[in-house]
């Protein structure tokens, strides 16, 4: 469980850096994008690639980056 808590605020982090998001994101918020992009990724595009803690990071990361651009574009965040 606390892996999983350390990976998923680890992809979270990864995909507020790609969409240069990450400075509006606390920790809370990069867990959770982190949590649900692995299930988004997973969901759309497999388990293919390394895994870590039962996540596939690669499509988690890509799971993660649309998470927190649908957030973005939704509640309007905007990168500094």
């Amino acid at each position: 469980m606390i892996w999983s808590l350390i990976v998923g605020a680890i992809i979270g982090a990864v995909a507020g850096a790609i969409t240069n998001r990450g400075a509006a994101m606390g920790w809370i918020a990069n867990i959770v994008a982190g949590l649900l992009g692995a299930w988004i990724g997973q969901g759309l595009l497999g388990t293919w690639g390394p895994s870590l803690a039962g996540m596939a990071l690669i499509p988690s990361i890509i799971g993660a980056v649309i998470l927190v651009l649908v957030v973005s574009a939704i509640f309007g965040y905007r990168s500094k």
